[in-house]
């Protein structure tokens, strides 16, 4: 079978009479997926995304994708019915898949091993711990390798053999009509080797579950939703395969005084009305520990936002702070003794309107609409 005999709609995951929606969409999941940009450096995520581009020009075009369901790959050599090609070079789409699905696929070659699935961890920390920034420990129930083994799978002094199905191949071929595909060998289920005296430990895995403790450094300016991967500290693959990786989402606790948006800490301030008549200056406790003095201009309303620079969290894996953003509200004083009684009430005597003019406004506008 030559590496050309892959089904692009198996390449694609979308079935022979999907339409045109279906495969834009599964190509468009694959690129992101497999984009040299989000792989830098990653020679088979580059091939597959030279594969799954193939298959998506060929399918995309109702003459091609025609073509390719009656005669498969031959459409696109030279002499075939279809003439031309898809917009790929077949010519090398052999390496393409070879780099892409191993060696099995060029006749010969042994099974790859299939490396451990990796592993999400939801991590709540507190507004305070997001921004200062903490290590901490946790303790995670995770597949590892088999001590007894050695993550062989095989009795101590024993050793798997090859498959004797797939000759180690890992992959068994089956002709479809005019397609031959190839399937996980179901002797060993695509590892190309079988044990015959498992270890009793892990009863041939290579591997078993047990609690595994990890060191975990959160640095300053987390938000929710930041990821941190840990290389190699997922599950342990089957038989001695590499690990996989464990990836913390981090998930900050809402706060009793700072709400935050981004690198902006927001908060709301009650101070008395007479503190906003006169103005002056209040001081606050920070998220940080450090007292903010914000100054407050005379005649201040309810709701309005006084933005202090570089107060608010640090900006993650960068320089510098975000702004803590204060909301005024004016406060009415409910309990008076006499002499402050006294004091509104002389107070009040003298009031022109002047004093407050939106309110003065708002009445005027009020009789005018009213007529009166």
């Amino acid at each position: 079978m030559s590496a050309t005999e892959i089904d692009f709609y198996e390449l694609l995951g979308v079935s022979r009479d999907a339409d045109g929606a279906t495969i834009k969409s599964a190509y468009r999941k694959l690129a992101m997926k497999h984009h040299p940009d989000r792989n830098p450096g990653c020679t088979e995520s580059e091939a597959k995304f030279k594969a799954v581009s193939a298959a998506y020009d060929c399918l995309k075009d109702p003459q091609k994708r025609a073509a390719y369901d009656r005669f498969g790959h031959a459409a696109f050599q030279n002499g075939g019915p279809g003439g031309g090609h898809p917009g790929a070079d077949f010519g090398d789409i052999g390496d393409i898949f070879e780099t892409i699905f191993g060696s099995a696929f060029g006749g010969g070659g042994r099974a790859q091993a299939r490396r451990g699935a990796d592993l999400r961890y939801d991590m709540q920390v507190d507004l305070e711990d997001a921004f200062h920034g903490i290590s901490t420990e946790l303790e995670i129930e995770v597949s590892q390798n088999c001590d007894t083994c050695h993550g062989s799978g095989a009795t101590p002094g024993t050793q798997a053999r090859t498959c004797n199905l797939c000759n180690g191949r890992g992959q068994v071929r089956a002709k479809q009509g005019f397609f031959v595909v190839e399937r996980p060998c179901p002797n060993c289920h695509g590892s190309g080797q079988v044990i015959t005296s498992p270890c009793r430990d892990c009863r041939g895995e290579g591997r078993v579950d047990r609690v595994q403790k990890l060191e975990v450094d959160i640095p300053p300016g987390v938000d929710t939703g930041t990821r941190i991967r840990l290389s190699g500290k997922g599950e342990a693959g089957p038989r001695g395969a590499p690990p996989g990786d464990l990836y913390i989402f981090v998930h900050v606790k809402p706060h009793q005084i700072f709400q935050r948006e981004g690198t902006t800490l927001a908060t709301r301030v009650p101070i008395s009305f007479t503190k906003a008549a006169l103005g002056g200056s209040i001081e606050i406790p920070n998220i940080d520990g450090d007292e903010v003095t914000i100054e407050i201009p005379a005649g201040i309303q309810s709701g309005k936002q006084l933005r202090q620079r570089g107060a608010g969290m640090p900006v993650l894996q960068g320089r510098g702070r975000g702004d803590l953003v204060i909301e005024i509200a004016v406060e009415t004083p409910t309990k008076l003794s006499k002499e402050q009684r006294a004091l509104l009430e002389e107070f009040r005597e003298t009031e022109t309107g002047d004093e407050c003019p939106e309110s003065r406004g708002f009445f005027d506008k009020l009789k005018t609409a009213l007529g009166g």
